[in-house]
């Protein structure tokens, strides 16, 4: 019996040469997919701590930096406008993130409910009407400006309040959760906050943490608003300050004798560098509810 169940574990370990053959293959394809996706960080990385002119001069791929050099970064860090953009992009990403969660929460639940909602289809076909058409730039523009938004924070937060796409997610998400739960909740004398607080929202944690996510990158990338909207520069958000520097560093490299004519360049990674770590470093902690979150109620059955 002893020598049938090794002879058992042998057959079931043993692979075939054709299926190393392709686990082989396979790994040699995950490893060039890693290559090619970690490179260019890796590059942006080398090239914001290497020397401008021995940057501008190298040749081939980039796997450590130029003749190790901090000017970008001193340019970068030393100016107090990044300090006053980490600021307001902070106010934008956590303020402007907790009111389109709260939007997209409520909305979802509202079109997720199985029984007749008075105009519940007409709201529907509006809300996904805007997924498809908006009314342009311009417009916006004019409207913001009727509106007194113009030049203030709230021209940042309350426009994007809401993603059509990010409220589909939500409300899929919520459909998927058994109607028997609410309907014993309902039976206990629940009332509509309390369903959604008390047991929608702990079981959408995972697509919550999603949406979380796109909106906080969203809004620490935005900038275009920014600039359309806002006058007053104490209210600048980072990606705007940066862009503003490195246009300015790259005038100033080729007028200043004492920078080298390439400093732009090497400014330009170290920008790159200061807006995307802070994203990156939260990542890896949301990580976990990324792929969970956006697959939860696409598989029914």
């Amino acid at each position: 019996m002893a020598k049938q169940k090794k002879a058992v574990v042998s057959n079931v370990i043993r692979r075939s040469r054709g299926e190393q053959i392709f686990n082989v293959f396979n790994i040699i394809i995950m490893l060039f997919m890693l290559f090619i996706c970690a490179y260019p960080f890796w590059y942006v990385i080398c090239a914001s701590f290497s020397n401008a002119d021995a940057l501008v001069v190298s040749e081939g791929m980039l796997w450590l930096p130029a003749k190790f050099d901090l000017t970008a970064y001193n340019r970068v860090l030393q100016d107090n406008r990044i300090w006053m953009g980490y600021g307001n992009t902070l106010i934008y990403v956590f303020v402007g993130t907790f009111i389109q969660i709260i939007m997209t929460v409520l909305s979802a639940y509202f079109v997720s409910r199985q029984y007749d909602v008075p105009g519940k289809k007409f709201i529907m076909i509006m809300i996904v009407f805007t997924m498809y058409f908006q009314a342009g730039m311009i417009p916006g523009f004019l409207n913001i400006q009727d509106l007194g938004l113009y030049d203030t924070r709230w021209a940042i937060l309350l426009p994007g309040a809401i993603s059509t796409f990010n409220m589909v997610i939500m409300r899929t998400a919520m459909l998927s959760i058994d109607a028997s739960m609410e309907e014993s909740a309902q039976l206990d004398g629940a009332s509509q906050f309390t369903i959604l607080f008390k047991i929608m929202v702990p079981l959408t944690k995972a697509t919550i943490a999603v949406l979380i996510l796109y909106y906080g990158v969203a809004h620490w990338n935005s900038w275009f608003n920014a600039m359309v909207y806002l006058q007053d520069t104490s209210k600048y958000p980072l990606q705007l300050w940066l862009r503003q520097i490195l246009i300015m560093n790259e005038m100033s490299a080729t007028t200043d004798g004492n920078d080298s004519p390439m400093l732009g360049e090497s400014i330009r990674y170290a920008n790159i560098v200061v807006a995307t770590l802070p994203i990156l470093c939260l990542y890896p902690f949301l990580q976990k509810y990324f792929v969970k979150g956006m697959t939860v109620g696409a598989v029914k059955g």
